[in-house]
């Protein structure tokens, strides 16, 4: 069987921009994917120190900026959900594992009290921040996916705004804040790196 494009040089010609274009709509569900997972992520920590701080006869005013953080998670969670639903990209298999690990992260930093709870946000943060930069940059050099990138830069303007937050409220006086923000940033790139194939 000989290939049909052979004796044809356009066709030819279209071959390799069309193997991109196969390879950027698969990285882009790769990034929508892993995006979905984060924000999902995002959510359950904070719910996982809402339910600690809720409980403390002097955690109203905590559970009150929580709720708020919370609050941008879950549109930027919804955000992703509708782009997962109108993409057709499968979650990520690993949700549940991040659920249970997430809210037990939030109340596990929400127990060390609430500059450890603001650690937890500024590690968390910092590191979406680079993985959403990095990825406003690839999408650019791309020239791809304009309203994706759009949206993916309002995000991270938002997730900075919470880690300026965490660190004005004290987030480097935690205990071990060097150690406790280091193993919480080294599991997100791990989740990172999972979640957008698995």
């Amino acid at each position: 069987m000989t290939d049909s494009t052979a004796s044809d040089p356009a066709a030819a010609a279209t071959r390799p921009a069309r193997r991109r274009m196969g390879s950027m709509e698969q990285r882009v569900r790769e990034m929508i994917r892993v995006d979905h997972a984060g924000e999902f992520g995002a959510t359950v920590i904070y719910a996982g120190q809402r339910a600690v701080f809720s409980r403390l006869a002097n955690g109203r005013e905590m559970t009150r900026r929580l709720a708020q953080q919370e609050a941008d998670e879950v549109v930027h969670k919804q955000a992703f959900d509708a782009l997962v639903a109108e993409r057709g990209v499968r979650p990520t298999l690993l949700a549940p594992l991040w659920g249970v690990a997430g809210f037990g992260l939030g109340v596990a930093t929400a127990l060390m009290g609430e500059k450890a709870a603001h650690a937890c946000t500024v590690a968390v943060e910092e590191v979406i921040e680079q993985h959403y930069a990095d990825q406003e940059a690839e999408l650019e050099a791309a020239r791809a996916e304009p309203a994706l990138r759009e949206l993916i830069a309002r995000f991270r303007a938002e997730e900075v705004a919470h880690k300026d937050e965490a660190l004005a409220e004290g987030a480097r006086e935690a205990p071990a804040y060097e150690l406790l923000t280091g193993l919480i940033k080294a599991g997100c790139r791990l989740a990172i790196a999972t979640s957008s194939r698995v």
